[in-house]
């Protein structure tokens, strides 16, 4: 886990704002339970030219095993997400999305359309395919319409494969994964704000998810007695 350590440092000094601005890069997130499967999946993670910090547990696991203050950022509505979607405003920056089930994603684009009208989104699908060949024929297509963002939300592992695939494609754009966003966004009845104002007020957020979306419960509970385990064995043997 050294380079992709190493990176999350590096992702640091340069911060968000350079991940904006220069084109031909893939960024993605790293909290506990991802730190598990990018453990198994290092050749993956280590292929992308950003990781950030993606909840304060890791944060703080990082402060004192490293003795590094990293910022918190994940890819939702209390992070990046705005500050992506306000840049892209301004500057007149086109958006791809791809991921969740078919109707997660129609009604997620349909509640950031509202909040953000002048977005502009050029194109959009889920994030499933029934074969290779069809995800071959999703890559040539984006990379037709060129968008500078490309926004990812297909599951661990999944999202940054497919990432790391479509930039070896020819894809020179900037690349996210968004991990639950845009289920989380779909859910919304018309309102962006998944989290409650007081649940990212007080860092509760992965319990807030525990008991809005039953799917992570054992994921999350699995991460809270393996995770230590494992970073501070790899902090030992670096």
């Amino acid at each position: 886990m050294k380079n992709i350590i190493k990176t999350l440092f590096s992702s640091e000094e340069k911060g968000l704002k350079y991940s904006f601005t220069e084109p031909d890069r893939i960024y993605t997130f790293l909290n506990p339970v991802s730190y598990l499967d990018a453990r198994k999946n290092k050749y993956l993670f280590e292929k992308f030219d950003g990781i950030f910090v993606d909840g304060s547990i890791l944060v703080r696991t990082i402060k004192i095993f490293y003795s590094k203050k990293l910022t918190r950022r994940s890819f939702d509505m209390t992070s990046v997400a705005p500050e992506l979607f306000d840049y892209s405003v301004k500057n007149s920056k086109s958006i791809y999305i791809v991921g969740a089930k078919d109707a997660e994603i129609k009604s997620a684009i349909n509640i950031l359309s509202l909040n953000y009208p002048e977005l502009n989104i050029i194109g959009y699908r889920n994030g499933y395919f029934s074969s290779q060949e069809e995800k071959e024929e999703e890559y040539d297509r984006i990379i037709s319409v060129n968008p500078d963002f490309l926004i990812l939300g297909m599951g661990i592992v999944h999202q940054e494969q497919f990432l790391v695939e479509i930039k070896n494609k020819g894809f020179k754009g900037v690349g996210f994964t968004c991990g639950g966003f845009i289920s989380q966004t779909a859910k919304g009845k018309n309102k962006i704000d998944y989290y409650p104002e007081w649940v990212d007020k007080y860092n509760v957020r992965f319990l807030y998810r525990m008991y809005k979306e039953k799917h992570t419960r054992k994921r999350y509970l699995k991460a809270a007695f393996i995770f230590p385990v494992l970073f501070i064995k790899d902090r030992i043997t670096k």
